[in-house]
């Protein structure tokens, strides 16, 4: 059972507030969140998701963010929310102890340190002195201690001591109308890298097999998405690829027929969620959304490199050979949940990950009282992180798939 923290209040309902009125109510703070811009790129791409992008020129990570959704008023609350979260990940006030694995251990409640999600710029040991935050352990209900540089997103210089041991990134980095709301989001995050990083390590059968049958696809706002798909042109193809944490996770390609003078090339979406349509709506609108922040070259992090691999033929030919095989998984079949509240949702969904031999689930509650924004960071040792990543270095889970990887 989820063990909520001192003062947190559970949340009556699974649904919540309409897109409108989260814009209506985070449009005031936009200025002091340093957010200039919320610009609706929809129409720079040929297949009409609706798609944002939100500028913070004085950010202290990306500048450029994204948003998108089945309607507008959806996307400007998805790509406002994101740069929100940043914003508060940039801006961190709580106490942090600067002290070594071996000094906290004996006096204080540590996280699984050797589960974490590491990176190759530096090698951890039990006297690097790095920073530590407070966290709140889900599964026990007891605070617990973690490496800062797996909760910030402050990529100024110089680094804080100890960067360069865990994985930066913002994984797990979460906001909501209600905190248990952005904590579900945080939670599906983590899951989705998780099991798509163990899908590309999975033997070319095991992948073929889990194609999804589009034509199987029954949800109206699914649907909606892939006519548009089919309007544009586009290749498109879905997998299911939930891990044995068994949270429905869906990974989308979209590519440009092989004769379009388009030169956008692959893009890839992903979608987490208890709710298998809502997991599948998720990947279906951000692979559009990906494709369109392609397009507009607004994104800080997409180098040359980046343009250049999309198009790269080995890697489209890798896709379409994918693409091929006769898809088999009848989106049916896809086990899903639907529960009548969030605090439910999230019941099961630590009950999941526990069943999977997780035992730790740590959130970093980031809200800030002047802006009352629900914001948490979401941390589970044990899981992958995102493997797109160059410095990010294969956990045990990865290790296992590799091992048992027939290519």
């Amino acid at each position: 059972m989820l063990r909520l923290p001192a003062g947190w209040a559970h949340a009556s309902s699974y649904r919540s507030v309409p897109p409108e009125e989260t814009v209506a109510r985070l449009r005031p703070l936009l200025p002091v969140l340093g957010i200039t811009r919320v610009a609706n790129v929809t129409g720079l791409d040929v297949v009409g998701v609706p798609v944002v992008m939100v500028c913070r020129p004085n950010s202290r990570s990306l500048a450029v963010f994204q948003g998108k959704g089945v309607d507008l008023a959806s996307a400007q609350a998805s790509g406002v929310m994101e740069a929100v979260e940043h914003y508060h990940a940039e801006r961190i006030l709580s106490p942090l102890k600067l002290a070594s694995f071996q000094e906290l251990r004996f006096t204080h409640a540590l996280v699984d340190v050797e589960s974490l999600p590491r990176a190759s710029a530096r090698d951890f040991h039990p006297h690097l002195r790095l920073l530590w935050i407070e966290g709140h352990e889900l599964l026990s209900g007891t605070p617990v201690w973690l490496p800062f540089e797996l909760v910030h997103t402050n990529y100024t210089l110089p680094f804080p001591p100890g960067s360069g041991t865990f994985l930066p990134s913002s994984n797990g980095l979460a906001s909501g109308n209600h905190w248990m709301e952005a904590l579900s989001h945080g939670l599906c995050e983590v899951v989705e890298r998780d099991a798509v990083t163990l899908w590309f390590l999975s033997s070319a059968e095991r992948r073929e097999r889990s194609q999804l049958a589009l034509e199987t696809v029954a949800d109206p706002e699914c649907r909606q998405v892939l006519a548009r798909f089919a309007e544009a042109g586009l290749e498109v193809a879905a997998w299911e690829v939930t891990s044995d944490v068994g949270i429905p996770v869906f990974l989308c390609a979209l590519l440009e027929p092989v004769d379009s003078l388009r030169r956008v090339g692959s893009v890839l979406g992903m979608g987490c969620h208890p709710a298998r349509e809502v997991a599948l709506r998720r990947a279906l609108t951000e692979a559009a959304q990906v494709r369109l922040t392609a397009i507009a070259g607004s994104r800080d992090d997409l180098s040359r490199r980046y343009y250049a691999r999309v198009r790269e033929t080995p890697w489209l030919e890798l896709l379409r050979a994918g693409m091929g095989t006769r898809p088999g998984r009848d989106f049916g079949e896809v086990p899903t949940r639907k529960d009548a509240s969030l605090e439910e949702a999230l019941d099961w969904m630590l009950e999941r990950l526990r069943g999977a031999g997780l035992n730790q689930v740590v959130v970093v509650d980031l809200t800030r009282p002047e802006f009352q924004i629900p914001v948490v960071r979401v941390v589970i040792p044990g899981l992958e992180g995102p493997s797109s990543m160059p410095i990010s270095v294969p956990g045990a889970r990865a290790r296992h798939r590799l091992e048992g990887t027939r290519w």
